[in-house]
């Protein structure tokens, strides 16, 4: 009986020793520090999400103006002799790939009404076309980029650039009413008109967005797009051709608005608890070895008495970020350690205890806080591991309970307690 303690107890405590040699395979003293290693972090947050958010879906309407056959022989002070503002329509989707950058395809197009100088005389005649562009976008959140990031920012300056495609016909003007003997169009087309004219034109403008609610946005856009000489079927004057554009609609967010944020110098704290960890597991080896002394002390003694060292608190840990509930993937290998360990002692039961630090948050927000983390591991060790839930008792210790008194931001934690 005395012998198979002494086994028992030899076991127990070397198990737990390598556990001690797994955390940390340097051999010092239980009452040696554990110091964390330096490194330099930025301490600036990095912002992601899922590819599923932040898309939006665009439609809107305004007025365009083309400004086309600058400076031709004759006309040089008359290019525009008067505004033709007509009517635009457009629609388009995108995607804010950070806070600060984003895309979009925008298709944009009408009825196309100007003045034609004729050469030679002090006369303009109106002409026509339908056009329709399709134009991929990069898109710049300028109060992000310097204000720092908000996503519920009421108002946003947004500047855009981008190239694209685009098709213009149905060309109507007063050539076509000109008799065949006065050649105005010869003199004044260097090419033979098309049906249908297909260009590469560059855009540029700028949004001003407003915040209606979660999903929606009320825009105002100004752009101008640039074509080729050629891009109303005549060949002129400057050889760069504009279409200026005011518009206005809305943007609907699908798949959520928003970013989750990762903080590099946050796990330096986790560093430090988890060798705040290995030095409570140096302790439990300590305590062991202590009582194998014990033991072995008392053979061949009949009452040798065996010590339990398989029930001293487990110490586990959950770490959290600051006001959130959600567990890191950097914490997941804990809570699937503990469903294990509960797997392989089918008779244990835990206590899941939740903490909260005491600088951030009233008394009662971090009692709350506190519950929502232990119930958030209680429900991934059900849900996930399958852990029956009469085996997990959940207690909120809020910020009124420091177990680091002397770490502030450690306290943002679970502890698998028995």
């Amino acid at each position: 009986m005395k012998a198979r303690n002494l086994y028992l107890a030899t076991a127990v405590c070397a198990g737990s020793l390598a556990i001690g040699n797994v955390a940390n395979a340097q051999d010092v003293f239980v009452d040696d520090a554990v110091t964390v290693t330096e490194f330099t972090c930025d301490n600036s947050n990095h912002y992601f999400s899922n590819w599923r958010n932040n898309w939006f879906i665009e439609i809107g309407a305004g007025a365009n103006q083309p400004l086309v056959e600058k400076g031709t022989a004759g006309h040089a002070e008359h290019s525009v002799m008067a505004k033709k503002w007509t009517a635009s329509y457009s629609f388009g989707f995108g995607r804010w790939m950070s806070p600060y950058l984003g895309f979009r395809i925008k298709a944009i197009g009408g009825a196309l009404h100007w003045d034609t100088p004729v050469p030679g005389a002090e006369q303009y005649g109106w002409s026509r076309s339908k056009h329709v562009g399709l134009h991929a976008e990069l898109m710049w959140d300028m109060f992000n980029s310097i204000g720092g990031v908000n996503p519920n920012r009421v108002f946003s300056i947004i500047p855009f650039v981008g190239l694209g495609g685009d098709a213009n016909w149905d060309f109507k003007n007063h050539f076509n009413e000109q008799p065949a003997a006065t050649n105005i169009n010869r003199e004044y087309s260097m090419r033979d008109p098309k049906a249908v004219q297909w260009t590469l034109p560059v855009s540029a403008g700028i949004q001003l967005r407003f915040r209606l609610s979660k999903y929606v946005d009320f825009f105002a856009e100004a752009r101008a797009t640039f074509y080729a000489d050629n891009w109303n079927n005549v060949a002129t004057g400057s050889s760069i051709e504009s279409l200026v554009s005011a518009m206005g609609g809305f943007n609907f967010n699908i798949g959520g608005r928003g970013w989750n944020t990762f903080n590099e110098c946050n796990y330096v704290s986790q560093i430090a608890a988890l060798n705040g960890q290995v030095n409570d597991l140096r302790a439990q080896l300590l305590a062991c070895g202590q009582t194998v002394a014990e033991l072995q002390s008392q053979l061949p003694c009949p009452e040798a008495v065996q010590k339990d060292c398989v029930n001293a608190p487990l110490m586990a840990t959950v770490r959290f970020t600051i006001n959130s509930d959600k567990i890191l993937p950097t914490e997941e290998v804990n809570v699937y350690s503990m469903a294990e360990w509960l797997k392989a002692n089918p008779n244990e039961k835990i206590v899941i205890a939740g903490y909260a630090d005491k600088d951030t948050g009233t008394s009662d927000y971090n009692m709350e806080l506190s519950q929502r983390r232990a119930d958030a591991v209680k429900n991934e060790l059900i849900n996930t591991y399958g852990i029956s839930a009469d085996r997990l008792e959940t207690k909120a210790f809020g910020s009124d309970v420091q177990e680091y008194p002397s770490h502030n931001d450690w306290n943002r934690i679970v502890i698998f307690k028995q």
